[in-house]
Formats: C-alpha cells, sequence, structure tokens
C-alpha cells in the first residue's frame, strides 16, 4: 500500500477516534490545546503561508469533535497561537507546548490533542518530518511516548 494511502487510512482512523470521544472533549484546556497544536503543525517549518493557514482553519471548522466549540473562538485562538509563532517561532513554540502540556492531566484529552496534530499534519496526504518533529514534541510535553503513535 503507497504511503499515502496508509497516512490517509491513519488520520481517518485518528478521527474515528476522536469522534467516539467527542462527548468528552468539551474542556477549555483541550479547546486551547487543540488550537494550539493546529498552529504547531501549520507552523511547523518556521512559516505558515496565507494559503495553508485557510487549509487548516477549514479543517478546523469542519472537523466534528471541534464542533463542541464555537467556530469563531477557535478561529480567534488559532490565529493568536500563529502570530505568536509568526513573532518568535522558537519561543512561540515553547509556550504553545506548554499550552499543549496542561492536559496531560488529562489522558484522554492528551492523546486527543496529539491525534487532532496527526489529523491535521496528514490532511494533505503528507505528514512531512517538520510536523512529525512538532508532534513528536507535544508528546513529550503531555507524557505519552511518541512511539504509541508511531512518530
Amino acid at each position: 500500500m503507497p504511503i499515502w494511502n496508509q497516512l490517509r487510512q491513519s488520520a481517518q482512523t485518528m478521527q474515528g477516534q476522536l469522534n467516539a470521544k467527542k462527548n468528552d472533549l468539551k474542556s477549555g484546556a483541550f479547546r486551547d490545546a487543540s488550537m494550539a497544536m493546529c498552529a504547531l503543525v501549520a507552523a511547523a517549518d518556521g512559516t505558515i503561508d496565507p494559503a495553508e493557514r485557510q487549509r487548516v482553519a477549514a479543517l478546523i471548522i469542519s472537523n466534528d469533535v471541534l464542533n463542541n466549540f464555537p467556530a469563531d473562538d477557535l478561529q480567534r485562538r488559532f490565529n493568536d497561537y500563529v502570530g505568536k509563532l509568526q513573532a518568535d517561532f522558537e519561543f512561540g513554540k515553547v509556550s504553545i507546548l506548554q499550552e499543549i502540556g496542561k492536559t496531560k492531566k488529562k489522558p484522554a484529552e492528551a492523546r486527543a490533542v496529539i491525534q487532532i496534530g496527526i489529523v491535521i499534519g496528514g490532511a494533505d496526504g503528507n505528514f512531512d518530518k517538520t510536523e512529525q518533529a512538532v508532534v513528536r514534541e507535544a508528546c513529550f510535553a503531555v507524557g505519552i511516548n511518541p512511539e504509541e503513535f508511531d512518530l
């Protein structure tokens, strides 16, 4: 099976797992960590172009699990995190990983945030090395072994 088919199937499987937990994923910490993860994956290579930003924003709005929250609130939070990364990528990344780390005490939320990062990273059919690296760092921030997600 070609690698992009495996990636697409893996992202679909993770989205299904997220949908199954939708009713448990309503906390503010999960909302914030999810938007932080989306921004981190979108800017994984150190930049985020307008087309990529739009694509990620569309994915956020269409994600069933994230429909637990108002779309305009998610958009604002995503843009705030992207702004931090654009102002100073390394410093912004530290701040964002701290935000993601707030879900560490709730393993189901922590795993869901990681899964959202993988779904967002794989949405274009190319979960590249820089995207994998930031999701791996997020795994460490929440105390999950990255190998659990083949990272």
